[in-house]
Protein backbone atom coordinates (compact mmCIF):
# COMPACT_ATOMS: atom_id res chain seq x y z
CA UNK A 1 0.00 0.00 0.00
CA UNK A 2 1.23 3.14 -1.19
CA UNK A 3 0.97 6.71 -0.13
CA UNK A 4 0.04 6.93 -4.16
CA UNK A 5 -3.48 5.26 -3.14
CA UNK A 6 -4.16 7.25 0.36
CA UNK A 7 -3.73 10.52 -2.23
CA UNK A 8 -5.78 9.67 -4.91
CA UNK A 9 -8.45 12.04 -6.11
CA UNK A 10 -7.60 14.58 -3.90
CA UNK A 11 -7.46 17.88 -4.81
CA UNK A 12 -5.92 21.35 -3.80
CA UNK A 13 -3.65 21.64 -1.53
CA UNK A 14 -3.99 24.56 0.74
CA UNK A 15 -0.10 25.70 1.14
CA UNK A 16 1.63 29.41 2.07
CA UNK A 17 4.38 31.45 1.10
CA UNK A 18 7.53 31.78 3.13
CA UNK A 19 7.06 35.56 2.99
CA UNK A 20 2.63 35.26 3.75
CA UNK A 21 2.38 36.80 7.89
CA UNK A 22 2.33 34.69 10.42
CA UNK A 23 -1.77 36.16 10.92
CA UNK A 24 -2.18 34.90 7.58
CA UNK A 25 -0.81 31.93 7.86
CA UNK A 26 -3.56 31.52 10.88
CA UNK A 27 -6.71 32.43 9.27
CA UNK A 28 -5.46 29.78 7.02
CA UNK A 29 -5.17 26.66 9.37
CA UNK A 30 -8.29 28.40 10.71
CA UNK A 31 -10.33 28.68 7.70
CA UNK A 32 -9.90 24.97 6.79
CA UNK A 33 -9.36 23.69 10.09
CA UNK A 34 -5.87 22.44 9.11
CA UNK A 35 -2.60 22.08 11.44
CA UNK A 36 -0.25 22.71 9.45
CA UNK A 37 0.66 24.19 6.06
CA UNK A 38 3.34 23.41 3.75
CA UNK A 39 5.42 26.25 2.92
CA UNK A 40 6.09 26.94 -1.28
CA UNK A 41 9.67 27.17 -2.23
CA UNK A 42 8.62 28.77 -5.65
CA UNK A 43 5.61 27.66 -7.48
CA UNK A 44 6.73 23.81 -6.79
CA UNK A 45 8.94 23.09 -4.01
CA UNK A 46 9.00 23.11 -0.22
CA UNK A 47 10.93 25.36 1.63
CA UNK A 48 9.48 24.40 5.23
CA UNK A 49 6.02 23.34 7.26
CA UNK A 50 4.45 26.39 9.38
CA UNK A 51 2.22 24.18 12.02
CA UNK A 52 -0.40 25.14 15.20
CA UNK A 53 3.02 24.40 16.81
CA UNK A 54 4.85 26.53 15.23
CA UNK A 55 2.30 29.29 15.75
CA UNK A 56 2.43 28.16 19.54
CA UNK A 57 5.57 28.81 19.89
CA UNK A 58 5.98 31.77 18.32
CA UNK A 59 3.09 33.43 20.03
CA UNK A 60 4.92 32.27 23.45
CA UNK A 61 8.06 33.84 22.76
CA UNK A 62 7.43 37.38 21.03
CA UNK A 63 3.96 37.76 21.75
CA UNK A 64 1.47 39.90 20.12
CA UNK A 65 4.74 41.04 17.33
CA UNK A 66 4.47 37.30 15.92
CA UNK A 67 1.38 37.56 13.92
CA UNK A 68 3.71 40.29 11.92
CA UNK A 69 6.25 38.18 11.39
CA UNK A 70 7.02 36.32 8.18
CA UNK A 71 6.35 32.54 8.02
CA UNK A 72 10.03 31.69 6.98
CA UNK A 73 10.94 33.16 10.61
CA UNK A 74 8.59 30.57 12.45
CA UNK A 75 8.06 27.76 10.25
CA UNK A 76 9.82 24.14 11.03
CA UNK A 77 12.87 24.24 7.81
CA UNK A 78 14.77 22.14 6.46
CA UNK A 79 11.53 19.77 5.42
CA UNK A 80 11.46 16.21 5.20
CA UNK A 81 9.42 15.05 2.06
CA UNK A 82 8.12 11.09 0.85
CA UNK A 83 7.34 10.65 -2.69
CA UNK A 84 3.79 8.54 -3.70
CA UNK A 85 6.04 5.34 -3.97
CA UNK A 86 6.70 5.48 -0.62
CA UNK A 87 4.53 3.01 1.70
CA UNK A 88 2.31 3.89 4.29
CA UNK A 89 4.27 1.97 6.61
CA UNK A 90 7.79 3.45 5.46
CA UNK A 91 5.81 6.95 6.05
CA UNK A 92 3.81 5.99 9.75
CA UNK A 93 7.46 4.52 10.94
CA UNK A 94 9.39 7.82 9.61
CA UNK A 95 6.59 10.23 11.35
CA UNK A 96 7.31 7.98 14.65
CA UNK A 97 10.82 8.45 14.68
CA UNK A 98 11.02 11.93 13.58
CA UNK A 99 8.06 13.20 15.78
CA UNK A 100 6.24 14.89 13.47
CA UNK A 101 2.35 14.66 11.83
CA UNK A 102 2.70 15.90 8.58
CA UNK A 103 4.71 15.15 5.23
CA UNK A 104 4.80 17.02 2.01
CA UNK A 105 4.59 14.29 -1.07
CA UNK A 106 7.06 15.39 -3.70
CA UNK A 107 7.56 13.35 -6.95
CA UNK A 108 10.20 15.02 -9.74
CA UNK A 109 10.74 18.51 -7.86
CA UNK A 110 6.97 19.25 -7.26
CA UNK A 111 5.16 19.12 -4.52
CA UNK A 112 1.71 16.58 -4.82
CA UNK A 113 -0.01 15.79 -1.83
CA UNK A 114 0.45 17.13 1.99
CA UNK A 115 -0.49 13.68 4.34
CA UNK A 116 -1.11 13.72 8.18
CA UNK A 117 -0.54 10.71 10.49
CA UNK A 118 -4.00 10.79 10.75
CA UNK A 119 -4.67 10.54 6.91
CA UNK A 120 -2.34 7.09 6.95
CA UNK A 121 -3.89 5.44 9.81
CA UNK A 122 -7.26 6.16 8.74
CA UNK A 123 -5.76 4.19 5.46
CA UNK A 124 -4.52 1.82 7.14
CA UNK A 125 -7.56 0.97 9.57
CA UNK A 126 -10.33 1.75 6.02
CA UNK A 127 -7.88 -1.36 4.74
CA UNK A 128 -7.76 -3.50 7.60
CA UNK A 129 -12.11 -3.59 7.98
CA UNK A 130 -11.94 -4.38 3.85
CA UNK A 131 -9.86 -7.08 4.56
CA UNK A 132 -11.47 -8.05 7.70
CA UNK A 133 -15.08 -7.97 5.79
CA UNK A 134 -13.41 -9.98 3.36
CA UNK A 135 -12.63 -12.93 5.19
CA UNK A 136 -15.78 -13.28 7.08
CA UNK A 137 -17.63 -13.65 3.47
CA UNK A 138 -19.20 -10.27 4.13
CA UNK A 139 -18.55 -9.03 -0.03
CA UNK A 140 -21.83 -7.15 -0.98
CA UNK A 141 -21.47 -5.10 2.38
CA UNK A 142 -17.82 -4.15 3.40
CA UNK A 143 -18.47 -0.96 5.74
CA UNK A 144 -16.69 2.34 5.52
CA UNK A 145 -15.90 3.10 9.11
CA UNK A 146 -18.79 4.80 11.29
CA UNK A 147 -17.30 3.41 14.42
CA UNK A 148 -14.28 1.07 15.86
CA UNK A 149 -14.63 -0.14 18.82
CA UNK A 150 -11.57 -3.13 20.45
CA UNK A 151 -12.59 -4.83 23.51
CA UNK A 152 -9.40 -6.97 23.40
CA UNK A 153 -9.47 -8.97 20.13
CA UNK A 154 -12.71 -8.61 19.27
CA UNK A 155 -13.66 -5.60 16.54
CA UNK A 156 -17.51 -4.12 16.61
CA UNK A 157 -18.43 -2.36 13.27
CA UNK A 158 -21.45 -0.45 12.91
CA UNK A 159 -22.72 0.61 9.33
CA UNK A 160 -25.29 3.00 8.67
CA UNK A 161 -28.34 1.59 7.39
CA UNK A 162 -28.22 1.90 3.70
CA UNK A 163 -24.83 2.20 3.34
CA UNK A 164 -22.77 0.06 0.63
CA UNK A 165 -19.30 0.85 -0.11
CA UNK A 166 -17.19 -0.75 -2.33
CA UNK A 167 -13.24 -0.82 -3.49
CA UNK A 168 -13.89 2.69 -4.76
CA UNK A 169 -14.43 4.10 -0.88
CA UNK A 170 -11.70 3.05 0.13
Amino acid sequence: MTIAQVIAGRGEVWSCSADDNVSDAITMLAQHRIGALPVRDGETGVAGIFSERDMMRCLHKHGEAALHMKVRDMMTAPVITITSSTTVLEALALMTQRRFRHLPVVDNGTMVAFVSIGDLVKHRIDKMLWIACTAAGDHRNRPRIAYCRCDGDVIAIARPVGLHAGPHDL
